[in-house]
């Protein structure tokens, strides 16, 4: 064997682990990389009971119901279809109806969604009280420009 062939045997090898190596790592990757479904992706898919996943939408209006011992049930909407989702825990603060929301756990055979971790999502427009304060006291703040600390337009 030529020392030109050994080299060539020792590149093609190289390259066939890293690319073995590459697909290891992507495959344990899409694993770990969860995204959210919409609620009209859950329903078109029919996803299999017990599968894990996020779910992301809004908190339908009028749908939030408390229970005893923390459980909350309410439906999340993506303006075409709702899902219902039970939680037993406590509710991030910014959590309510209308509200972005984003939760994690399980389908179950009813199609009720069973979530073990609900995230809530602010307004982007929010701003804390002390930075509104600061910028009009630098006169760089317009009326409208965002929301206040208290939720309501400015």
């Amino acid at each position: 064997m030529t020392r030109k062939q050994r080299r060539l045997i020792l590149i093609g090898s190289s390259l066939g682990v890293l690319g073995i190596a590459a697909v290891l790592v992507l495959s344990a990757l899409k694993d770990s990389v969860v995204f959210f479904q919409f609620a009209t992706d859950i329903a078109e898919k029919h996803i299999a009971a017990g599968t894990r996943m996020r779910v992301g939408g809004l908190v339908k209006p009028g749908s939030v119901q408390r229970g005893d011992n923390l459980q909350i049930r309410f439906d999340v909407t993506d303006g075409k279809s709702d899902l219902p989702v039970r939680f037993q825990g406590i509710v991030p603060d910014l959590f309510r109806e209308g509200q972005g929301v984003v939760a994690e756990g399980k389908i179950e055979n009813g199609g009720i969604f069973v979530a073990d971790t609900v995230l809530a999502k602010h307004d982007e427009r929010y701003m804390p009280k002390e930075v509104v304060d600061a910028l009009k006291k630098t006169g760089r703040w317009e009326e409208g420009e965002g929301k206040s600390p208290g939720g309501s337009p400015k």
